[in-house]
């Protein structure tokens, strides 16, 4: 039974949901997806793809998630029942099934690069490739990566059981500001390093348009933009429920895009010099889900500067972690939020109930990395592409007078602009996206492939 509206928490100011919103956002799909896809994209094409993503395509779709919280003061599953009727709860359950996947995944890269960081404290960065790699192979998989993952899954429970201004909020408020603060460091220092130049042409300002057409290319931004921000997820849905109608949601959506688009391009600028710099691009191409980006080159290269090294890695994965954290509560919040309003349990009944069914079904990606690589590509791309196209669908052409009526505050030119793109540009964009990434996938998925 639905949880009585005055029973739910809310977020105590604006600033707090603009932080926990981009805390959802912000995350290894910055630190880590960004960096690889970038790296395999064309370097400047998919930059220029990925914020025409984000600008013109998704920012509809965000202002629309949260109209869609906001205006119902529900979860997915109910939420999307009453603007849209009963058949579209349906939909709702693909948010809450989508983010508890993709949650059961992500938790198992938490744990790569907490294990990536016990290491460098414990035992140092390993100083070749091969050996960096041999590191990396060790906690991929089995044992360690289970624990790794039931670890990192456990902390986010710790988080999302204290609640939305004691857990949500004030982890935001306390972690994105250092978030930057440590990122801007690591891009200064990174930016003194002998091949920065070289790492920014070869792989942020370098133009291939031979790419502006490659299927891979275009899945590429279309997956890290939506798996990034979090659209069509459903976290961002949850956390503009908790709203007061004084928010300004475009402005908000703007701010949350802003943050997070700054991190994915902070990321880069400290990421491709050490791979310049120390002659690992090799590495960076060479491996799964971004691994050799990330757990296996990055290490490698800083090694090399002995202490100092040592130093930036230990930030550096630090960083990545608390990131991590941020999103990961967002998408246990889906869940958990879920279960308190249609089921009446108690936060903490709800948390741990969601904790042990997440636990069990990551253990097949902690268990085999290619499992967690074919989860990734549909739950992380092609599920959150299809709930974006739903939800522009929804609010652009079955409800558009609740897109209108809710952004009251905003300038009518400005709502106008924004139903257009949702009419049209959004829906039209997303399913070529959708349509572009499953052939792009399909030769992957068949029995014959290699």
């Amino acid at each position: 039974m639905p949880q009585p509206a005055a029973a739910r928490e809310h977020w105590s100011s604006g600033v707090g949901f603009v932080l926990a919103s981009a805390g959802c956002a912000i995350g290894l799909g910055n630190l880590w997806g960004f960096v690889y896809r970038a790296s395999q994209g064309g370097g400047a094409v998919f930059v220029v793809l990925y914020l025409l993503v984000v600008v013109l395509i998704l920012t509809p779709v965000l202002v629309a998630e949260f109209v869609i919280g906001r205006s119902t003061g529900q979860t997915p599953i109910d939420a999307l029942r009453t603007v849209g009727g009963s058949r579209w709860g349906l939909v709702g359950w693909l948010f809450v099934v989508a983010s508890t996947l993709v949650l059961s995944y992500y938790t198992v890269l938490m744990g790569w690069t907490g294990l990536t960081l016990c290491n460098a404290l414990l035992n140092g960065l390993p100083a070749t490739p091969q050996l960096s790699s041999q590191v990396f192979a060790s906690m991929a998989s089995g044992s360690k990566a289970v624990w790794g993952h039931v670890t990192s899954l456990l902390l986010t429970g710790l988080v999302v059981a204290a609640g939305v201004r004691r857990g949500l909020e004030r982890l935001s408020l306390w972690f994105m500001p250092l978030l930057f603060v440590l990122l801007i460091g690591l891009v200064v220092w990174a930016s003194g390093l002998d091949g920065a130049a070289q790492g920014y042409r070869t792989f942020l300002l370098h133009w291939d348009g031979s790419r502006l057409l490659d299927p891979t290319t275009i899945r590429n931004a279309f997956s890290q933009a939506f798996f990034s921000i979090g659209a069509g997820l459903g976290a961002l849905m949850t956390y503009a429920s908790y709203l007061d109608r004084r928010s300004r949601l475009p402005s908000e959506a703007v701010a949350v895009v802003s943050l997070d688009t700054a991190v994915a391009l902070l990321a880069g600028l400290v990421v491709f010099p050490i791979v310049s710099s120390f002659g690992l691009t090799d590495q960076v191409s060479a491996s799964a889900v971004g691994s050799g980006t990330l757990f296996i080159a990055l290490p490698t290269g800083l090694a090399s500067l002995g202490t100092t090294g040592t130093v930036a890695a230990v930030v550096f994965f630090s960083l990545a972690y608390v990131a991590a954290i941020t999103s990961a509560v967002s998408m246990l919040e889906v869940a958990v939020a879920s279960l308190i309003d249609r089921l009446g349990w108690s936060r903490p009944r709800a948390v741990w109930s969601a904790v042990a069914v997440v636990a069990l079904l990551g253990l097949p990606s902690a268990l085999d990395s290619d499992i967690l690589t074919a989860m990734d590509k549909v739950f992380g791309g092609v599920a959150l592409m299809l709930g974006g196209l739903l939800i522009a669908l929804l609010l652009g052409w079955l409800q558009p007078d609740r897109y209108l009526g809710d952004l009251d505050q905003t300038p009518p030119l400005l709502k106008r602009m924004l139903l257009l793109g949702l009419r049209w540009t959004s829906p039209l964009a997303i399913g070529a996206g959708l349509l572009l990434s499953l052939v792009d996938l399909l030769p992957s998925w068949l029995p014959n492939a290699t």
